[in-house]
C-alpha cells in the first residue's frame, strides 16, 4: 500500500493502542486517519510478544476502573468486531510468601470490593488447595477473580484493523518513523521510510518506543524499555482444564495454561533499560530453576518455545494519556505491563480526547504527562 501524503490524524504504533484508536476514531466518522507501524506486521511488538493475561486485579481505583471497562469491551469483541479473541476466564491467582504483600493484598481486595470488583481473599491453605501440584508451603495469603484470564492478542490487534479499515481507515506496516516536523509549536508532518505524510495531528502509541518518538518531536516522554522474557513447555497432561494464571507475587514468577502445557515468565530484577528483544540464556535458567522449585511437575517437559518482549515502563507504573506541550502531539502509553488488557478501552479514550477534548468513558485526565513534573504521581503496586 502506498502512504499517503497527507492525513488529518496520524497514529504511530501498531500494537492494541494503536489499533483501538484507529478502529474507535474510523467508528466516530474519521475516514482521514492513518496508522503507520515499523514492523512487517502489525501486533508484533509489545503487544504480540506479552503473555496474554487480563485481569480487574489492581492496587490503584485508576487502574481497576480501566479493567471494569476494557474487559467487557473484550468479552463482547466477537459480537461487536466480528472477530473470535479467545477469551479464557481461568481466574488469576496472586499468592503471597510474606506479610507486607499478604497485607497490600489485603488492602487491594478491599478497593476492588468496594468498586464492584468480585475479588477474593484467601488464606494459605486456600491457595495450596487451589493449586495441589505446586508447592506454596510459604504462601501466607492469595486472591483470586475467576473473571480474569487470558486473550489472544494478535486477534485483538487484527480484529480491531480489520474493522477499522472497513470503515473506511489505512492502516501501513513496514513504515519506521525516522523523524517528525514541526513548526512553532505545531506538529507539521511524520516523515517515513515510506514518504512524508503531511498531518497536524500525531498519536504516539509506539509502547516502549514511545520515548524515542516523543524525542524526535521534541517533547520528553519519561517511559523506559525494559526486557521481559517468557518459555513455553510441551504437554503435560497432569494439569487440569481449571488451571489459573498463578502469580508468586515475591519473585514475580507466573504460570499459565499454553495449549497443553504451561507458559512460564519471570521478572529479571537486575535487567538494565534497553530496547534489546533477544532471550537471556543464563536469565531462563535462573527462571527454570525458580519454576521447578515451585511447581516440581515442570522438570518432566521440553522447552517448546521462548522469546523476550519489552515493557513500557512509566516511574509510577500508570500509563499516560492525552496531550502534550506540542499542539496536535497526543500519547498513550507507559502501561507498564498492563498495556494489552487495557488497550481496547485506551483507544477510545483517545478518540474523544483527540475529537472532543475531554475523556467521557472514563476520567483519565490524573494520568497525563505533566503529572511526572509536577509530583503527581500515582504507584502501582500489581505490576509482574
Amino acid at each position: 500500500m502506498n502512504i499517503p501524503t497527507t492525513a488529518n490524524i496520524v497514529i504511530i504504533g501498531g500494537g492494541v493502542m494503536g489499533a483501538s484508536a484507529l478502529y474507535h476514531l474510523a467508528l466516530r466518522g474519521v475516514k482521514d486517519v492513518v496508522l503507520i507501524e515499523k514492523e512487517n506486521f502489525f501486533g508484533t511488538g509489545a503487544t504480540g510478544r506479552c503473555a496474554g493475561g487480563v485481569r480487574y486485579q489492581f492496587s490503584t481505583e485508576i487502574n481497576v476502573k480501566l479493567s471494569q471497562h476494557s474487559l467487557p469491551m473484550l468479552e463482547r469483541f466477537k459480537e461487536e468486531i466480528g472477530q473470535d479473541v479467545n477469551y479464557r476466564q481461568c481466574g488469576y491467582l496472586l499468592v503471597a510468601t510474606n506479610q507486607k504483600d499478604a497485607d497490600y493484598f489485603k488492602r487491594n481486595v478491599e478497593l476492588q470490593n468496594k468498586l464492584g470488583v468480585e475479588t477474593k481473599f484467601l488464606s494459605g491453605d486456600e491457595v495450596r488447595a487451589k493449586v495441589p501440584l505446586m508447592k506454596f508451603d510459604d504462601a501466607i495469603a492469595g486472591t483470586f477473580n475467576p473473571k480474569d484470564g487470558l486473550v489472544d492478542p494478535n486477534s485483538v490487534v487484527m480484529g480491531y484493523i480489520s474493522a477499522a479499515q472497513k470503515l473506511g481507515a489505512q492502516a501501513i506496516s513496514g513504515a519506521e518513523v525516522t523523524g517528525i516536523k514541526t513548526e512553532g509549536n505545531q506538529i507539521r508532518e511524520v516523515q517515513t521510510n515510506l514518504g512524508t505524510i503531511q498531518t497536524r495531528n500525531v498519536l504516539n502509541a509506539a509502547g516502549p518506543w514511545a520515548g524515542i518518538i516523543g524525542k524526535m518531536a521534541g517533547v520528553d516522554i519519561p517511559i523506559v524499555p525494559l526486557r521481559r522474557q517468557m518459555f513455553t513447555t510441551s504437554a503435560l497432561k497432569e494439569l487440569p482444564a481449571d488451571f489459573p494464571f498463578v502469580i508468586d507475587f515475591a519473585r514475580s514468577l507466573y504460570f499459565h495454561l499454553e495449549g497443553d502445557g504451561l507458559l512460564i515468565g519471570m521478572s529479571n530484577q537486575n535487567e538494565k533499560p534497553g530496547l534489546d528483544q533477544n532471550v537471556d540464556e543464563d536469565f531462563e535458567l535462573v527462571n527454570l530453576e525458580a519454576a521447578i522449585e515451585r511447581m516440581p511437575l515442570v522438570e518432566k517437559a521440553a522447552r517448546a518455545s521462548h522469546w523476550a518482549g519489552l515493557y513500557e515502563v512509566t516511574p509510577d507504573a500508570h500509563p499516560i494519556y492525552g496531550g502534550t506541550n506540542l499542539e496536535g502531539f497526543t500519547v498513550c502509553a507507559g502501561f507498564s505491563g498492563h498495556g494489552f488488557m487495557h488497550g481496547p478501552v485506551s483507544g477510545k479514550l483517545m478518540a474523544e480526547y483527540i475529537l472532543d477534548g475531554k475523556f467521557s468513558t472514563l476520567d483519565v485526565s490524573m494520568l497525563d504527562l505533566k503529572r511526572f513534573e509536577e509530583g503527581r504521581l500515582i504507584q502501582e503496586y500489581n505490576v509482574v
